[in-house]
């Protein structure tokens, strides 16, 4: 007799040193999208888009997104970057930041700083449970052009009403307890925010440099590992300034790759974390592998 069939396992924590300091990525979750276009390549054709996907061996007709936080611990604070769905978005694939952070050996008391890479839905839901903070004793830190122009909501697109109703529910009452960033501001020992501007109006991303190594979290600078990287000019329905998010991302990665700077990013393969190299005019993505220790 066989053997039965059985359900897939997937790792959803990864925890590495990195310089001095521990980095964890927590799959938030994972869904899957019915469709390559929208929201990727919006300027390529259906055999364009089929041509793309099967030079990566991956499929032309669907797209698994995942939903990836990262933590770092400098030794002195705990940070957390992006709270993920939370309870408001907690599906059976989304959600489950705040229960696997336990598996982390942690606890939601024991982050000191959530620092927001921008507002859209799976970056802000997690900071409320409940009637309450999920993250009830740590700082709350956000780019300032970011929530100024999710709270003036004069160049929000039409299409993320919504998105903005769920800003002016969670994020603006936080308002008066919020440390509010610009360009090259610190936020903790060794971590330090950089404009990104282009996927949310005031996207932000941050730079950590511990013992000589530098990881960047760049949130939501790309969104997939194939599509955005082999083809960064391309569109993505995504973004809210279309042409500021191309600038940026061709921007980001070239740096990137240039300059060999480690990244977590929220929307990339889990466990999210690997490099970007130059290949064929454009770039690719290269993940983690077992050798970070050495």
């Amino acid at each position: 007799m066989s053997a039965p069939l059985m359900e897939e396992i997937r790792p959803h924590i990864r925890r590495f040193r990195w310089g001095e300091a521990d980095v964890v990525t927590v799959l938030d979750g994972a869904n899957v999208l019915d469709a390559v276009k929208p929201p990727f390549c919006m300027d390529k054709s259906d055999e364009e888009i089929a041509a793309i996907a099967a030079q990566a061996r991956i499929s032309a007709e669907r797209v698994e997104h995942h939903f990836v936080p990262t933590l770092v611990n400098t030794g002195k604070e705990l940070v957390l970057f992006d709270v993920g769905f939370g309870e408001a978005g907690r599906t059976g694939t989304t959600g489950r930041l705040r229960e696997r952070l336990a598996e982390a050996g942690y606890r939601p008391e024991d982050v000191d700083v959530v620092a927001f890479t921008h507002c859209h839905p799976d970056h802000i839901q997690g900071v409320m449970e409940g009637d309450r903070l999920a993250f009830p004793n740590a700082r709350h830190v956000i780019g300032r052009r970011e929530f100024d122009e999710w709270n003036s909501g004069a160049n929000i697109p039409q299409r993320r009403e919504g998105n903005r109703e769920l800003f002016l529910k969670l994020i603006a009452p936080l308002a008066d307890r919020l440390t509010f960033l610009e360009d090259g501001d610190q936020i903790a020992g060794g971590i330090t925010a950089e404009a990104g501007f282009g996927h949310s109006l005031g996207h932000m991303m941050y730079r950590m440099e511990s013992g000589g190594r530098q990881l960047l979290i760049w949130g939501d600078i790309a969104n997939h590992y194939v599509y955005s990287l082999r083809h960064p000019e391309s569109t993505v329905a995504f973004d809210d300034d279309p042409a500021a998010a191309t600038a940026t991302r061709k921007r980001v990665l070239d740096m990137v790759a240039t300059d060999g700077i480690f990244v977590t990013g929220h929307h990339m393969p889990f466990p999210s974390v690997g490099h970007v190299e130059r290949q064929d005019g454009a770039y690719r993505w290269i993940p983690m592998t077992y050798q970070s220790r050495v």
